[in-house]
């Protein structure tokens, strides 16, 4: 099975070409940067490179001169959205095996790609090194993105994950708040035993200490077995307590007398149970405003916050928008048994504009649908909500590139501060067009 290297900025197209690869039963790797792509060309092996022609700050033909030097045998194809005779020519000249423009048609990359393999000779190929073994994927639906509020989130899982801190998660709904914390779990001493999520909102007041703590039997009206509660249950392990200021001020007393003593009794039960377990909460509200309006008590809230982490929403994640869509994507196939490629451009343009309310939860509802109601190999326009063509009137200054192009691109910039990111985000465009409208108008 070849693998291939594909260099790409553009993370949306990226993404949808590796899948269409993979599902072409090649191994693919991805890097979004020139200094990414050099580094994994020297630490693995790789049978073929795809590299854009325009990368930020590199020159895909000077990138690829470089890989021609250092590793002669691997051939390279260059792709480029700008369909210049003189650039193609110029790049084949410069040793690329072939020449790729957007947006590519499916036939024509497998055919580039079949005749760049075949062209390798069978001496090249018994001098390369025997391919790494390939990493076993983990199970865990933790996706480690490339915007830095993403960056910043996994440094604070590894951070954490080995102590036995108790964490508060805060964030929108929506935003992955459990799998953050079973992400912590899993990277922690006490993945081997269980991690017990519970959602203290849809726990009634009245039955949160049986459903915490357990009870026996003929304790209650009901209680017809004995039985373990969550944090028996979590022994040994981690419990995640979503929506924690949903607990009532009763049930937040007793919670803190079984954090404090690490020790539960169960309802009609004389017997206290020791247990050893880590806590994790999460919330979608502001405690601290609970606790100065005398909701939640202080003493609890210092005790589940010896480390808080931020769980970013969607829109602050817009760079890892396509990478989470393309998870959720091949999430989808497996559950209904479908073999979508990807996403069109128009779909991709339609994610990037959208505000994305529901974040991470209202995309992945979105995906599988559209994954159920699909019948090409693309997901088309027509197959999403309604709800996404609604655009909704924001405060905020809006820009939009227009026949005062240059001016806009410029507004943009100061209101960001030079920050040419969190321009293309106000201009609703991706990072590689502001690049090139920049280059474009002399703008640095």
């Amino acid at each position: 099975m070849s693998k291939i290297l594909l260099v790409e900025d553009d993370v949306s197209f990226c993404k949808m070409l590796e899948s269409f690869l993979t599902r072409k039963d090649y191994v693919v790797a991805t890097a979004f940067s020139a200094e990414e792509a050099k580094a994994k060309v020297k630490s693995d092996s790789f049978d073929l490179i795809i590299t854009d022609l325009r990368l930020p700050n590199y020159d895909g033909i000077e990138l690829m001169a470089e890989f021609k030097k250092d590793f002669p045998q691997i051939p390279v194809i260059l792709m480029t959205g700008y369909s210049d005779v003189n650039t193609a020519v110029k790049a084949i000249k410069n040793g690329a095996s072939d020449y790729i423009s957007k947006p590519f048609n499916p036939e024509e990359v497998l055919l580039v790609v079949s005749n760049a393999l075949q062209t390798e000779t069978v001496e090249v190929v018994k001098e390369k090194p025997l391919p790494k073994p390939k990493k076993t994927t983990s199970k865990s639906e933790f996706i480690t993105g490339i915007s830095p509020a993403s960056k910043k989130l996994a440094e604070y899982i590894q951070l954490v994950s080995p102590t036995n801190m108790s964490v508060l998660i805060i964030g929108e709904s929506g935003t992955g708040k459990e799998v953050i914390a079973k992400s912590i779990h899993e990277n922690s001493i006490r993945k081997g035993n269980n991690f017990i999520a519970v959602d203290c909102g849809a726990i009634p007041k009245e039955l949160a200490a049986s459903e915490f703590f357990g009870h026996l039997k003929g304790s209650f009206t009901g209680a017809i077995n004995d039985k373990v509660g969550y944090f028996e249950a979590a022994n040994g392990g981690t419990i995640f307590l979503d929506e924690i200021g949903n607990l009532s001020y009763e049930n937040q007393i007793q919670l803190l007398r079984a954090l404090q003593e690490r020790k539960i009794k169960p309802v009609g039960s004389n017997k206290e149970i020791e247990v050893d377990i880590r806590i994790i909460t999460a919330t979608n509200e502001d405690l601290r405003e609970a606790v100065k309006k005398g909701d939640f008590r202080e003493d609890l809230y210092h005790r589940i916050n010896e480390f808080s982490i931020h769980s970013p929403s969607l829109r602050e994640r817009n760079e890892d928008l396509m990478i989470f869509a393309d998870f959720f994507l091949e999430k989808a196939n497996e559950q209904l048994n479908k073999d979508i490629i990807g996403f069109s451009s128009e779909v991709m343009t339609i994610f990037q504009n959208y505000k994305w309310p529901g974040n991470l939860r209202e995309l992945q509802n979105i995906i599988k649908r559209a994954t159920l109601l699909s019948q090409g190999d693309f997901i088309e326009k027509g197959v999403l909500p309604s709800e996404l063509f609604q655009q909704e009137t924001q405060g905020d200054v809006h820009f939009s590139l227009s026949d005062n192009e240059k001016d806009t691109i410029i507004n943009a910039l100061a209101k960001t501060q030079n920050n040419k990111s969190e321009a293309a985000k106000l201009l609703q465009i991706n990072r590689k067009t502001l690049y090139n409208k920049l280059k474009l108008y002399n703008l640095d």
